[in-house]
């Protein structure tokens, strides 16, 4: 016979228990699935003609040219127009992103020390790199530069972020922090600063210095590639 056969899409319940999603994370633990059966697990089941796993690689399949960076950032309403993908399995989807973003955001290291500009675009890169809105956060640092948080303090467009001294010294107050670096990603990639950037960050630094609070640095994630005002020599 010459002609193609399409691939019969497996069910979930005719797989050896073991190798069912659930039970596997069970019995193995969750790093032992594969992306698509993460996503089978959030997606819950599929359709009459496609099983879960089908509709969780038809997913993957959909961004995979553009990687998992681009998926992460992804709407409901995008991922809903997918075949065997409704609202509700979207908004579950997208919200499990989002909390998995959160979390990293929170628990990246165990109290990271940062000693160099590297340092803040290693810890971070991976947190801003793909966003598509500019974040402005900032590093909170001890005395010996372990990071205490990493709070944002404004979300913006595409091409500017609202801030101001008042928002960004309440979180050092808060903890309280010896020293902070700011921290900003660029959705173009480009980290260059803009005027406005240079303008901001010397506004920030001279609050500072009215709080005895230093700023650092003030790093700009692009894609893959940062830049840092003190090693510019701008501050």
């Amino acid at each position: 016979m010459t002609g193609k056969l399409e691939a019969k899409s497996l069910m979930i319940k005719e797989l050896p228990q073991e190798e069912r999603p659930r039970e596997k994370l069970l019995t193995k633990g969750p790093e032992a699935l594969s992306n698509a059966e993460l996503l089978a697990i959030l997606l819950r089941s599929g359709t009459k003609q496609d099983s879960v796993m089908r509709v969780a690689e038809r997913l993957l399949k959909q961004y995979e040219s553009t990687g998992i960076g681009a998926f992460s950032n992804i709407s409901p309403q995008a991922i809903s127009k997918i075949k065997g993908i409704g609202m509700v399995k979207a908004v579950t989807i997208v919200a499990a992103i989002e909390l998995g973003k959160r979390l990293h955001s929170s628990t990246i290291l165990e109290k990271p020390i940062i000693h160099s500009p590297r340092d803040v675009a290693d810890l971070m890169m991976s947190r801003l790199r793909y966003e598509n809105k500019e974040l402005f956060m900032i590093l909170l640092l001890s005395t010996k530069n372990h990071v205490l948080a990493t709070p944002v303090i404004s979300v913006g467009t595409l091409n500017a972020s609202l801030v101001h001294p008042r928002e960004v010294f309440r979180e050092v107050i808060h903890y309280p922090a010896a020293s902070i670096i700011l921290l900003h990603n660029h959705p173009s990639g480009d980290p260059n600063p803009s005027m406005d950037d240079i303008a901001l960050t010397k506004k920030l630094i001279d609050a500072g210095k009215i709080l005895d609070i230093s700023v650092l640095d003030h790093v700009i994630i692009g894609d893959n590639k940062y830049v840092s005002l003190k090693e510019k020599g701008i501050i």
